[in-house]
């Protein structure tokens, strides 16, 4: 028969399993027509948060296909990392916004 502290530490453990296995939120803005930070990292799996600050619309968009987002001027907008790999990418609209986000298996 196990003690009985040993439930209420079992049910944190599994809730501590639960709550990492969904990623983390990488935060990352545009504002004045510049991408911030202009290097970030991040795991498959991660979810990354792209944060229109400016009132004009942007996209992400990758160099090598993986991803094409856009943002209205204001407006967040979210993507699930499904691959590992370095993804430069850049703004459709405005060329001279690029950025680079490196994920990690």
């Amino acid at each position: 028969m196990m003690p009985r502290w040993i439930f209420p530490v079992l049910a944190a453990l599994t809730l501590a399993t639960a709550v990492s296995a969904h990623g983390e939120t990488i935060q990352i803005s545009m504002e004045n027509l510049v991408i911030s930070p202009a290097e970030a990292t991040a795991k498959v799996g991660d979810t990354i948060e792209w944060i229109n600050k400016d009132i004009l619309a942007h996209t992400a968009t990758a160099r090598n296909g993986d991803f094409d987002v856009t943002m209205p001027p204001n407006k967040t907008v979210t993507l699930v990392l499904k691959k590992a790999g370095t993804i430069d990418y850049y703004c459709r609209f405005h060329p001279n916004m690029k950025a680079t986000l490196t994920v990690t298996p």
